[in-house]
């Protein structure tokens, strides 16, 4: 069964990643809309579809001739399930770039043979979490079995937007960890190492801290032992009610925030390296997304379910149709020095 075509539907468009979004599917040429749940918040030049969370009807009004949805409206464990069931109903592709792991392991767990189906796909946590450190653990490992793997994460600053804060103070569920093969709770306190990443951030303290890439990492990938680590500094600042939200630094609207990602996995064969870097971590979710959508509408594919970023398409290929306008991506074999 053929995707069916349509627009592009951005939940959350007046939010700060649904505006990214948006501008990347538009530079794209792609067909897309803007629909939320409060038309005042708008300021766009497209026209607004309004569609609120506790309204099914309006919600399969407003994404009744949509291909595909993609859902920036935080916090997901309130807006997924939702927009997942109208479209559902409509025939329509989800995408959502949550960092929340209840909401990413929710849909894996509730909606998959629903989605096969219904002839749809369905892919949570498609974003800087999640998503990128996903694509580049199975560009690294593919199949393979991993004994330990760790993900590491360098932010020069996070200057947190208001769906951020509002996500945090609501979402209480125990983050989570891999040991053994199996999903456990993290352990706390939450561990601390140093980390060594390329200039400009070298030694890093860290602290362990999961978001939704142990879910979907986990999801596909043969992994004993799964953890994910955060720089501490900018914890802080977004632990800090006085930090101020981002700042548009250059045309793209993206602020002056630079990232680092690490991936390293173990196994017998030795240890690898996958690293991938650039400029703004909301900015960053929107083409990750928007490559999502497009790959989608391609004819050629047939995947349906619910499926991370890794699964879904060709994670190499991914990758490098980000690069290097939007990332920086490097894959190293730790044991023989070998790039690949």
């Amino acid at each position: 069964m053929a995707i069916k075509q349509g627009y592009i539907a951005v939940y959350g468009a007046s939010g700060h990643t649904g505006k990214f979004v948006i501008d990347e599917l538009r530079r794209r040429n792609m067909p897309v809309i803007a629909a939320g749940r409060d038309p005042s918040r708008f300021y766009g030049d497209l026209p607004f579809r309004t569609a609120r969370i506790n309204d099914p009807a309006s919600l399969d009004l407003a994404f009744s001739d949509c291909a595909v949805i993609i859902n920036c409206a935080g916090p997901f464990l309130d807006t997924a399930v939702p927009i997942v069931e109208a479209a559902l109903r409509i025939g329509s592709c989800y995408i959502d770039v949550t960092a929340e792991q209840a909401s990413a392991q929710a849909l894996f767990d509730t909606y998959d043979e629903r989605a096969r189906a219904a002839g749809i796909t369905i892919i949570p946590a498609a974003g800087f979490y999640g998503g990128l450190a996903d694509l580049l653990a199975t560009a690294l490992v593919g199949g393979e079995r991993v004994d330990e793997m760790t993900t590491a994460i360098a932010l020069s600053h996070w200057w947190p937007t208001q769906g951020t804060r509002l996500t945090g103070e609501s979402n209480n569920v125990p983050r989570v960890v891999v040991e053994k093969g199996k999903i456990v709770p993290m352990h706390l306190p939450a561990r601390e190492i140093s980390w060594f990443f390329d200039a400009p951030f070298g030694e890093q303290p860290m602290v362990e801290l999961s978001f939704s890439e142990i879910v979907t990492i986990s999801r596909h990938l043969p992994i004993q032992a799964l953890h994910s680590y955060l720089n501490t500094a900018p914890l802080a600042e977004l632990r800090d009610a006085s930090t101020p939200p981002p700042t548009a630094i250059d045309p793209n609207g993206r602020s002056a925030q630079l990232f680092a990602m690490e991936v390293v996995a173990a196994n017998a064969d030795g240890r690898r390296r996958a690293k991938a870097s650039g400029q703004d971590i909301y900015a960053v979710s929107a083409p990750l997304a928007a490559e999502a959508a497009a790959r989608l509408l391609q004819p050629s594919f047939d995947r349906r379910g619910a499926l991370s970023l890794g699964q879904a398409f060709n994670a190499h290929e991914f990758l490098l149709s980000l690069a290097p306008a939007h990332l920086t991506v490097e894959f190293v074999s730790l044991s023989t020095g070998q790039f690949f």
